[in-house]
């Protein structure tokens, strides 16, 4: 009988100094905790400039569980790890299991319990963070910003390590997003779910390649594809604005009428319309650029990725 193959996705950058013992931990779980099914570890590299593609062809070389995707350059780790999603093979797919380990590989025996039970989407929960706080707090005001306003039934502080069925990553094949942010899309096909708390642990080695800035541009991402809320706080914010102007014109108003006003002829009308129009216009155009943003990529159809090569996709598990 064929074993059900389950596939792992792991996505690369600069990584050449935690990625063997990502690999021996993965086979390691495999080959004692779940040696009834086969699977594929699929790396997908994002152009690293180090020696990080040059230690996987050499693992591929004796292993044919580890399949390779090398990117022609950096495409950002959100269409990188879609990309190795979607060339996966498996009965089931872990989404994301980072080189440095901090979504810890040994929950993936758990995850497959659950799916073993029925569920197509188990989901690890980041109950605790091994980070500075000022990182932790950010982190879980986002993750409940994300869960209250998207029209997904989405749970807090749950990421992409998620393992999910066929029949979810059929439904997301589906979806032809230029910026794709699986950790709502699941959440989005449906299907029926669970999640296990986990402690999300600190870096081993080296420094996060995920900036500052590019966690704010994935975060926003993630709002504007599941959600209509900024244009609506939009739209309410230019009313209150506007509702503040009126106010403030009548009061000039009254005081010029009464004989109060000390203020050069003219200079309050020039305040209230600098602050009705600027303030109005400049929230309504930051919150539709990002949407026209968002529209723009979508309709240019670039693919996901552009793959130098791939290794070991011909080999069967």
């Amino acid at each position: 009988m064929n074993k059900k193959i389950i596939s792992i996705i792991t996505p690369c950058f600069n990584e050449q100094a935690g990625i063997v013992e990502c690999y021996l931990k993965v086979k390691q779980i495999f080959n004692v905790h779940l040696s009834q099914y086969g699977y594929e570890h699929i790396f997908c590299d994002n152009a690293s400039t180090d020696n990080t593609v040059e230690l996987l062809k050499a693992l591929a070389i004796n292993d044919k569980h580890i399949k390779i995707i090398v990117n022609s350059r950096n495409f950002g780790i959100l269409k990188n790890t879609f990309n190795g999603v979607l060339s996966s093979q498996g009965d089931a797919v872990l989404l994301f299991l980072p080189v440095d380990m901090q979504d810890p590989p040994d929950l993936i025996p758990d995850f497959v319990k659950k799916w073993e039970e029925g569920y197509e989407i188990v989901y690890g929960i980041r109950a605790q963070r091994e980070e500075p706080f000022y990182l932790k707090t950010l982190r879980k005001i986002y993750y409940r910003i994300l869960s209250k306003f998207t029209y997904v039934d989405y749970p807090v502080d749950v990421g992409d390590f998620q393992l999910v069925d066929r029949c979810v990553l059929n439904a997301m094949k589906k979806y032809e997003d230029a910026q794709p942010f699986m950790r709502l899309m699941t959440f989005d096909c449906g299907f029926k779910s669970a999640g296990i708390p986990y402690t999300w642990k600190s870096r081993k080695y080296g420094k996060s390649q995920n900036n500052l800035i590019q966690m704010f541009n994935q975060g926003l991402n993630g709002i504007v594809s599941f959600s209509g809320i900024p244009l609506r706080v939009a739209l309410i914010g230019g009313f209150i604005l506007a509702g503040i102007s009126l106010l403030y014109a009548v009061a000039v108003f009254l005081t010029v009428l009464f004989g109060a006003s000390h203020s050069q002829s003219g200079i309050p009308t020039i305040i209230v319309a600098l602050f009705f129009f600027g303030g109005v216009l400049l929230f309504f155009l930051g919150v539709l650029g990002e949407y026209i943003l968002a529209i723009y990529n979508q309709v240019r159809k670039k693919p996901l990725v552009v793959e130098r090569e791939r290794i070991n996709f011909d080999q069967k598990n």
